[in-house]
């Protein structure tokens, strides 16, 4: 039998983070998580270009794996892009899972005004966790370069997908997860539904620049509901 690898938390223990407190009481929660291979700090400076007026509590969890001969830290193994590895995958969600409860308890943020996002892996762990039936439904997902993953024991919810808002990019010439992934997410959402936004260019394996105006309007629309949301929800109790 193989190795696994290094896992770095137990179930009950919380994640290393990075974290960016909104400019005042937050609008609501961005979690974005980092690709394979990088860390908790990778991703920390999306905060302010996505969300440059600083409305959102903007969270960077580390992966929980690590592998020998492999840099930094991991979501899961891969034996072949798009199929994670059974047994890490599923540690890795579990791990994330209650990383996510205790920052909403911590918070006082609910799921429905969290957008869970992120980049490689991380995309796909946001896929993961916002589709699950199994987790709360977030109010959005932001994805970057990922794939719906095909793993035993984990499938997308049909009750989550419908309605959800995702913004979701892919490059065309990305080498690592080929664009087939992304337009096939795309399909799956779209039959199922979902609220998506997708984009594409001529870009490889990264975060393309000329994403990020599309990214941040998305992500203004969303902290726009949710403050109107809460301005409603103050006016009913009065």
């Amino acid at each position: 039998m193989r190795p696994l690898g290094k896992f770095r938390t137990a179930e009950s223990e919380t994640l290393a983070y990075g974290e960016r407190p909104a400019a005042g009481d937050a609008d609501g929660l961005l979690v974005l998580h980092h690709g394979r291979g990088s860390d908790e700090r990778d991703l920390l400076g999306l905060a302010d270009v996505v969300d440059p007026e600083r409305r959102l509590h903007v969270v960077t969890p580390r992966a929980p794996w690590t592998f020998a001969g492999a840099p930094g830290y991991h979501w899961y193994a891969v034996p072949r892009v798009g199929y994670p590895d059974h047994d890490t995958f599923e540690r890795g969600f579990a791990a994330l899972g209650a990383f996510h409860d205790e920052l909403w308890q911590r918070t006082g943020i609910s799921p429905g005004r969290t957008v869970l996002g992120g980049f490689s892996q991380g995309a796909t762990m946001s896929y993961a966790m916002g589709l699950s039936g199994a987790r709360p439904t977030p109010g959005g997902l932001l994805i970057f370069s990922g794939f719906v993953p095909v793993v035993e024991g984990w499938s997308a919810d049909p009750g989550h997908v419908r309605g959800l808002p995702l913004y979701v990019t892919h490059g065309r010439t990305d080498p690592v997860m080929d664009v087939a992934f992304a337009r096939r997410a795309r399909d799956l959402l779209t039959e199922s539904d979902a609220a998506i936004e997708y984009h594409e260019s001529d870009a490889g394996h990264l975060i393309d620049p000329a994403h990020i105006p599309g990214a941040r309007s998305w992500l203004s629309a969303r902290e726009l509901d949710w403050s109107s949301a809460r301005v409603s929800s103050t006016g009913a109790r009065r």
